[in-house]
């Protein structure tokens, strides 16, 4: 690592420490060249993969709209905020192993689309009437039907 101060190409690590999470590592350095020191940090960066839309458009991954999709879907719907934030958790959870630099958005809907079916079934048929463009009552009635056949998550 190059030293801050003068550009110079050694840095010795002097002192190597632990975050109490865990999740960093604190370096102390000194430049071989100046012989002055500096802290660096060191994490794990993970980077979502990107999604493709239908349309073919790429856009980052955005939690946020995860979010939305999950209040939209159990609006007024008796699901306790931790059970939501649990479920948006292990989409996120699952598109990091899938270890891809894209993924379908159609992939994404479908995840979100299996966490609702286990938090709530008015739920999953809301989303599902919207991510799958349900055209008439016929739609909703083989939905209802597919739902009926789930056994209960809890």
């Amino acid at each position: 690592m190059k030293c801050p101060f003068c550009k110079g190409p050694d840095t010795q690590v002097v002192d190597t420490r632990e975050s109490e999470e865990g999740d960093s590592i604190r370096r102390r350095r000194r430049c071989m060249s100046c012989d002055k020191r500096f802290t660096t940090y060191e994490t794990v960066e993970l980077k979502m993969p990107q999604v493709v839309k239908q349309n073919g458009t790429r856009s980052e991954f955005d939690a946020g709209k995860l979010r939305t999709s999950f209040k939209r879907a159990l609006h007024k719907r008796p699901v306790s905020t931790e059970a939501v934030e649990a479920a948006i958790d292990r989409v996120t959870q699952q598109l990091y192993q899938l270890g891809e630099r894209e993924v379908d958005s159609r992939q994404v809907g479908e995840m979100v689309m299996h966490e609702l079916l286990k938090l709530d079934k008015i739920a999953y048929i809301r989303f599902a009437s919207v991510y799958k463009s349900f055209q008439d009552v016929g739609d909703f009635t083989e939905a209802i039907k597919a739902v009926r056949k789930t056994p209960d998550a809890g």
